[in-house]
C-alpha cells in the first residue's frame, strides 16, 4: 500500500493547531477582550487562531479514530487474491493488537497478539541482505546489490502463517507447520475477467483455488505453479523456526506474493492492525465499476 504517512501529517496538524489555540487562550484572549471592551467593538481573532480553534477538534477526532479505532486502506496489488483484490477498500482494526502511538507506531497498551490465519497490515520491514562484512540487515533493495538502501515507508498486507516459536517449512506449494502439513481442499480453477490484468495472469497460467485450513480459519488461496515457484523456507536468510517477537506472513496468492519467504519474519513492532472489513470494491470501467459481492464482506 502507498508510502504516504497520513497519520504523521494528522499528528503534526493536531499539535500545531493545538499549540496555537492553547497559546491564544492563555496569553492573547484576555488582552483581546480588554481591547474590545475599551473600543466598544468586538476585535476579531487573527486567521491562524480562527483556523486553529475551528479545525483542532475535528482533526483531533479524526486522528483518534484512525489511530486507535479503525483506519481505511486500499489494496494496490493482487498478492492477497482471491481474498482481497486490487481496488478493494478495507478497514483495519487498530485496537486488535494494542494501542500504538500515531506515526511512531510504538506500543502504548498491549491488547492481544496476532493469531494464525489473521490478515494483518504492517509496515514493510525490508529485505534481508548481507553487507560487505557478511552481517545480515534490512534493505530496501530486493536484489541486495545495495544492502544499505533505505527501506521504503510502506504498509503491506499479508496473512499470518507462523507464530513465534513455530517451525515453518514450505516445499513448493506445500506448507508445513511444526512438522504437520497444512490441509488444503481443492475448489477448482480460478475464474475471472480477462479484461483485468490480475485475473488474466491467474487464468492464463491455470491457477486453481483451494480452501486452506489454518487452525480455526478456513480461507481461499490461489496456487499457480506454472507462473512461479517461490523459494522454500528454510533458506539462506530465513530459518525454519520463527524468532521471538516475529511472524511469518504470506499472501493468499501464493505464487505471486513477495512475503516472508523472501524477506523473513515480520517484526511485532511493525504491526499496524488487523484487516476486518471490505467497505468498497472498485473495479473500474469495463468491469462493472463496483463488485457488490465483495462489498460488506468480513475478512477471514
Amino acid at each position: 500500500m502507498a508510502a504516504f504517512d497520513f497519520s504523521a501529517i494528522l499528528l503534526g496538524l493536531t499539535v500545531l493547531f493545538g499549540v496555537i489555540w492553547l497559546f491564544d487562550r492563555l496569553f492573547l484572549a484576555r488582552a483581546r477582550r480588554a481591547r474590545s471592551e475599551a473600543a466598544g467593538v468586538e476585535e476579531a481573532e487573527s486567521w491562524p487562531v480562527d483556523w486553529a480553534r475551528s479545525l483542532f477538534p475535528v482533526i483531533l477526532v479524526v486522528l483518534i479514530l484512525r489511530s486507535f479505532v479503525a483506519e481505511p486502506f486500499r489494496i494496490p496489488s493482487g498478492s492477497m487474491m482471491p481474498t482481497l483484490d486490487v481496488g478493494d477498500f478495507i478497514l483495519v482494526n487498530k485496537f486488535a493488537y494494542g494501542l500504538r502511538m500515531p506515526a511512531f507506531n510504538n506500543k502504548l497498551l498491549a491488547n492481544g497478539e496476532p493469531r494464525r490465519g489473521d490478515v494483518v497490515v504492517f509496515r514493510f520491514p525490508g529485505y534481508l541482505c548481507k553487507d560487505d562484512t557478511g552481517t545480515l540487515g534490512r534493505s530496501g533493495d530486493m536484489t541486495c546489490q545495495d544492502p544499505r538502501a533505505p527501506v521504503p515507508n510502506e504498509n503491506w498486507i499479508k496473512r499470518v502463517i507462523g507464530l513465534p516459536g513455530d517451525r515453518i517449512e514450505t516445499r513448493g506449494s506445500e506448507l508445513y507447520i511444526n512438522g504437520e502439513r497444512v490441509q488444503a481442499d481443492e475448489i477448482g480453477p480460478f475464474k475471472g475477467s480477462m479484461s483485468r490484468p490480475e485475473d488474466r495472469l491467474l487464468m492464463t497460467f491455470g491457477s486453481r483455488l483451494y480452501t486452506e485450513h489454518l487452525g480455526s480459519i478456513n480461507h481461499t488461496i490461489a496456487l499457480t505453479p506454472a507462473y512461479n515457484m517461490p523459494q522454500d523456507i528454510p533458506n539462506a536468510v530465513v530459518p525454519s523456526e520463527v524468532p521471538k517477537g516475529c511472524y511469518i506472513v504470506m499472501g493468499d496468492n501464493r505464487m505471486n506474493s513477495t512475503d516472508s519467504r523472501w524477506w523473513g519474519c515480520m517484526p511485532e513492532q511493525n504491526l499496524v492492525g488487523k484487516a476486518f472489513f471490505v467497505w468498497l470494491a472498485w473495479r473500474g470501467p469495463g468491469n462493472g465499476w463496483l463488485d457488490f459481492s465483495k462489498m460488506g464482506k468480513v475478512i477471514h
